[in-house]
């Protein structure tokens, strides 16, 4: 029998996943001209007749299609001459056309759930991953798409769609010349040709100085990149080619410590980008610190809106934005701004780990009001940014998902460096608030990490017994948990309870939290008494202090219920199942994933109780709301598959159950891994299924 399991809770924000109908249908009329296209580089594009002649005669339909890739180093142009190949694709009545970020396998997998969302919003509450396969099938069963993977690093992030991308067009750019499986002959592309460089500067520009415009393409390795950041320079400043050109020769400055050895092109750049700032900073102080903030982001479109911390102060954040989109040093639309990687880079290795001042007035402004100046480094204000920004309220609001989905990257960019060194609260909650959302989707590994960072940064800045060490410690037993290391999660959620009740008080609703995930713990490592004392009192105290008709109320009725089903009293568990499911319906609605629990647990206490058929409506309707609102391939959608397939199998329905019970072993091999608890429990169940039917074909045979 697979039970539905328990309920643990996380801090910071309760842990619920979104209810509401998710459909995958989508009507091809109405989707086949989405695209979300960037914004080109420049309008100026020159030298690259023959390439984008070479994109145009790739075949966009029909079975066996193989991909394309654009390859030649950072700046050259690849995105731009895919860009404009794009768009001449969209124009001539392809679509959808649809670019990806395919810097990791964590980025193809988010542009590609980007595309289901675009598809239809309701895939924003689906996992990552299940939105990515989502988007791949329904390519798959289309043509005459366009598919861009923009700066692709690793051959790896690219094999699980490659070989089922074949019935429209796949170009992939990347920098990397490397054995490539499935992809045709390589598109290499160089730097432009003197000549084709002059006329990119000239026509963004205005100059008729020939010979400075020569010069200057000549310093700058004839690289697209550069020349169009160049240009913009020149235009916005009125400056000459050969003074811009001096200062390149006489100010490479630190940036130079960036560039590759040996790359005289990468090291053009690095100057272009030291000249340029001076020249922002000089025009506008608070577009600098923007964009050493905006540094510590992703290069990813982050929401205009983060920067936005105070009505009054936006036209001045749009202003300096507007400065940074004059000199190219970003790409600016109505809702979003998005920085170059290689310029974020370049930022980053010249910004000094420590400042000896607080940061400039204009920064102070932005920084949320309640943070206290200063902060001595940029990357601090990022993050107090993007946790200001983070959506309030719980995670069981779908409306929600959307922004996370938008915020995470930039969230886990920002945690990445180990200059956030001095903003150790933000740090603390942005870490917890992320791990929080990946568990809800069902990525306990991936949120492992982020819980592991958290609880360390706890400790060693607030020392072992604070309370946001204790909230630390529970989060990331109640991951151990989602990952079935039981005996790893005990000892920290024996602490965790201990801290709470020494600090809070034994009555405290945060106790109650605390009780029931170390009552969830015990039960996994089959110390049911003692988990049953712990979950009484969990309900003891969450109905004196919530009530009795909480839907958190009703979360610590199912646990105690599922204790007293581990030993063996399922007519005890079956009242207060029942009243747990009264309290969910009608607080969270009957579509809720916190209903369908129930319902699954109410099912198994009804297979205890020889009530198979009473238990069969209840998992088939489990089943239906899991696959629903947390998608097909979630943990919990395994559960209710077994569940459902436990009681066909005891109606004598065993063929029925036969499929369902191998995709949820399906299901629980991928997303826990093959020796997770629960994947044996599920393991277990289709070999005793297996067997049977085999018996039952046997014995029909010799009759």
């Amino acid at each position: 029998m697979v039970a539905t399991g328990d309920h643990n809770q996380i801090e910071y924000r309760t842990v619920v996943l979104p209810a509401g109908g998710l459909s995958a249908a989508v009507a091809d009329d109405a989707v086949v001209r989405v695209n979300n296209l960037p914004t080109p580089d420049s309008a100026v594009f020159r030298g690259r007749d023959e390439a984008l002649a070479a994109l145009e005669t790739l075949p966009a339909a029909g079975a066996g299609v193989v991909a394309q890739s654009v390859r030649g180093l950072g700046g050259v142009g690849k995105s731009t001459l895919v860009l404009h190949h794009a768009r001449r694709f969209l124009a001539a009545g392809g679509g959808p056309v649809w670019w990806v970020d395919a810097e990791s396998a964590s980025k193809v997998m988010s542009g590609l759930a980007g595309l289901a969302t675009a598809l239809n919003p309701v895939h924003a509450g689906l996992p990552l991953e299940d939105a990515a396969q989502w988007t791949v099938v329904w390519l798959q069963g289309r043509s005459g798409w366009l598919l861009v993977l923009d700066n692709a690093e690793d051959p790896a992030d690219l094999d699980p769609y490659l070989g089922c991308l074949t019935t429209g067009q796949v170009v992939i750019t990347t920098r990397r010349d490397l054995p490539w499986r499935d992809l045709g002959t390589p598109l290499r592309l160089d730097t432009l040709t003197p000549e084709a460089a002059v006329d990119v500067l000239r026509e963004i520009t205005g100059s008729t100085d020939a010979t400075g415009l020569a010069s200057l393409a000549d310093e700058l390795g004839y690289l697209p990149l550069a020349l169009q950041q160049a240009g913009a320079y020149l235009a916005q400043t009125r400056t000459s080619p050969g003074d811009y050109l001096a200062q390149l020769q006489q100010n490479p400055g630190g940036v130079l410590a960036a560039a590759a050895p040996g790359d005289p092109q990468q090291r053009t750049i690095a100057q272009l980008w030291s000249v340029t700032l001076s020249a922002v900073k000089t025009a506008n102080p608070l577009a600098v610190e923007l964009l050493h903030i905006l540094a510590y982001c992703a290069p990813d479109p982050l929401p205009r809106a983060v920067l936005d911390v105070t009505p009054e102060l936006r036209p001045a954040v749009d202003h300096a934005l507007g400065v940074l989109a004059a000199y190219s040093m970003i790409t600016l639309t109505e809702t979003t701004v998005t920085v170059h990687r290689l310029v974020q880079t370049v930022i980053r290795a010249t910004t000094p780990l420590t400042t000896p001042k607080p940061p400039p007035r204009g920064i102070r402004r932005l920084l949320p009001r309640r943070t206290p100046p200063p902060l001595p480094h940029p990357s601090s204000t990022t993050l107090a940014l993007l946790r200001a920004a983070i959506p309030s309220g719980s995670l069981d609001d779908i409306h929600t998902w959307p922004a996370w989905q938008t915020l995470l990257p930039h969230v886990q960019a920002v945690v990445s460096h180990d200059e956030v060194v001095n903003s150790r609260s933000d740090l603390t909650f942005v870490l917890a608030e992320s791990a929080s959302y990946l568990r809800a989707q069902g990525q306990a590994a991936q949120a492992l990490t982020l819980d592991e960072r958290a609880l360390a940064i706890a400790e060693a800045a607030l020392g072992p017994n604070h309370p946001t060490t204790a909230a630390s410690l529970n989060n990331l037993a109640s991951t151990l948990n989602d990952l079935g290391r039981y005996a790893d999660a005990l000892p920290l959620a024996e602490r965790a309870l201990a801290i709470g009740e020494a600090t809070l008080g034994p009555h405290h609703p945060t106790t109650a939290i605390r009780l029931g995930n170390l009552a969830t713990t015990f039960r996994a490592l089959g110390r049911h008494a003692d988990a049953l004392l712990l979950a009484e009192r969990a309900l003891a105290i969450g109905e004196a202090t919530l009530g009795p008709h909480h839907p958190t109320t009703a979360i610590r009725l199912g646990n105690l219920a599922t204790t007293f089903g581990h030993l063996g009293r399922h007519a005890d568990a079956l009242p207060l199942e029942e009243r747990a499911l009264a309290i969910t319906e009608t607080t969270l609605g009957p579509h809720h994933p916190t209903t369908a629990k129930i319902l699954g647990n109410l099912a198994t206490t009804f297979g205890h109780l020889g009530r198979h058929a009473d238990a069969l409506p209840l998992a088939e309707r489990a089943l239906a709301i899991t696959e629903t609102t947390l998608g097909p391939h979630h943990p919990t959608t395994a559960m209710s598959l077994g569940n459902l397939a436990t009681t066909l199998g005891h109606l004598g329905r065993h063929a029925d159950a036969l499929p369902l019970a191998e995709r949820a072993l399906a299901i629980t091999e991928t997303t826990l891994g093959p020796h997770h608890p629960t994947t044996t429990k599920i393991l277990g169940n289709l070999t005793a299924l297996r067997r049977l039917l085999a018996r039952n074909e046997s014995d029909d045979a010799s009759g």
